[in-house]
């Protein structure tokens, strides 16, 4: 019998484990994950041998300790403004507090060199509202996917020795007993007295079946659908040396829609995801002055929010990506030119373009994949950006599609993120409400906290 048992070892897990044995030595915590711990976790793609997406069993970006956000690039945005909704239960000076928090743990374990930049007084703003671009506010620690590994490996290393970590040991079931709660997993059960769950977007299907089986109310969330730009990275540079991370919104004109840049890699490279056996692309980027390359990659999203009768809004960005991958085997790219011109790229045309593509994607025609009204919102959104960065609508711009990001159901938690269950929480990613490193983290520390309060 755990004190705490906690599902799920990405930033809400891992802050949460981290909390809980900081303040209290003596409670007993288990984690219990999916994947591999961080040393073994290894996408078997090479660029030689194993050129694309083989559909591991555990993907090993998606999975295992540190989670998603593992190998991603290490932004933590500093916000209410974006990155979800958490301040909405616990308030914005706390959900402040809390990310500044995580802050300091992560360049206590490693990231003490990293640069923290801001938005605060930036001349961008007036340029972007000037042209009908609205430039949101953050703080942004870039750790870099290398220095991200570096304090996710430090982290892990404190933890070790104090923590009961179960890697390769899905929890397939959640059981309500006497005084606290049964794990079902691969090798058994385990018992806790409380109970954290921190499963991620990859953990989608999971939750919603968890929720069901417990009645445990949800309400529908968005999906984000759109594509991944890769570009040279001078044309953002000006942007990029600043503020790092721009997170810049627009309003269409032809449907009034929300487009907004997403995860900005400057002299970064575009790689694929495996989420649910779906493969999609995301972007990463690095501290490493060796790793860095000539480009320069962001997201491009649309939000859709489906209501009665059709609620199913990862369903729908699953049938897109799916139809992604049925018509390129994975990731499709296309010249920006090519997909203005109505014709589809090839082999030929990428090779003659002038931005060398970091990622081997099969060339395509992303009309046939993205619906028209999202990719007229993001063809309107490449010209509206060519205005603060000339050179972003380039005939050889290269889009990569589709980057959906699937966003769990919102579960219904009061302010203390607990369920209508006493001692069953549900954080990060996996409860609808955080989308961000920050956020999640932040919401590990703040469950951590209240369950302190109890024992």
């Amino acid at each position: 019998m755990y004190d705490v048992a906690i599902i799920g070892a990405g930033p809400g897990g891992i802050f949460s484990a981290y909390q809980l044995k900081n303040k209290r030595d003596d409670i007993q915590v288990a984690v219990f994950e999916s994947g591999n711990e961080l040393k073994k976790r290894k996408c078997p793609i090479d660029g030689k041998k194993i050129k694309s997406c083989i559909k591991c069993n555990t993907c090993a970006i998606m999975s295992g300790f540190g989670g998603a956000g593992a190998f991603s690039d290490g932004k933590y945005n500093i916000t209410n403004d974006f990155g979800g909704t958490l301040h909405e239960y616990i308030g914005k000076e706390k959900a402040l507090e809390l990310m500044e928090y995580v802050d300091k743990i992560n360049t206590s374990h490693g990231g003490e060199n990293t640069k923290l930049y801001s938005t605060a007084g930036s001349e961008f703003k007036k340029i972007c509202m000037q042209n009908k671009l609205k430039l949101l506010n953050a703080s942004v620690r870039h750790l870099g996917t290398d220095i991200n590994y570096v304090v996710l490996e430090n982290l892990y290393k404190e933890l070790a020795d104090k923590i009961d970590f179960h890697f390769n040991t899905p929890v397939k079931k959640i059981e309500i007993i006497k005084n606290g709660y049964r794990l079902h997993h691969s090798k058994g059960y385990t018992d806790c007295k409380k109970c954290i769950v921190s499963v991620g977007r990859s953990g989608s299907k999971w939750i919603e079946k968890i929720c069901e089986e417990l009645k445990i109310p949800t309400k529908s969330n968005r999906v984000d659908i759109g594509v991944r730009v890769e570009l040279p990275a001078v044309i953002f540079s000006h942007l990029t040396d600043k503020l790092y991370e721009s997170k810049i919104v627009y309003r269409t004109e032809k449907f009034e829609d929300n487009v907004r840049t997403f995860c900005m890699n400057p002299n970064g490279i575009v790689v694929n995801e495996n989420t649910n056996g779906i493969v999609t692309v995301n972007g990463h980027s690095f501290e490493d002055p060796n790793k860095k390359t000539e480009n320069t990659n962001f997201a491009l999203l649309v939000s859709k929010h489906f209501s009665e009768p059709f609620e199913d809004s990862n369903g729908y960005g699953e049938s897109i990506a799916m139809l992604s991958n049925m018509l390129g085997g994975g990731v499709i790219v296309q010249r920006f030119g090519d997909l203005e011109r109505g014709r589809r790229s090839n082999k030929n045309r990428i090779e003659e373009s002038t931005v060398r593509p970091t990622l081997a994607a099969t060339p395509g025609d992303l009309s046939l994949v993205l619906p028209k009204r999202i990719l007229d919102g993001i063809i309107e959104m490449i010209y509206a950006l060519d205005k603060i960065a000339p050179g972003t609508a380039n005939d050889d711009t290269l889009l990569y599609g589709v980057e959906v990001k699937f966003y769990n159901m919102e579960v219904s938690l009061d302010n203390n993120l607990e369920t209508n269950y006493k001692g069953l929480y549900v954080i990060g990613d996996g409860s609808g409400v955080t989308h961000s490193l920050s956020h999640a983290s932040a919401s590990g520390v703040y469950v951590a906290d209240k369950i302190l309060e109890t024992i």
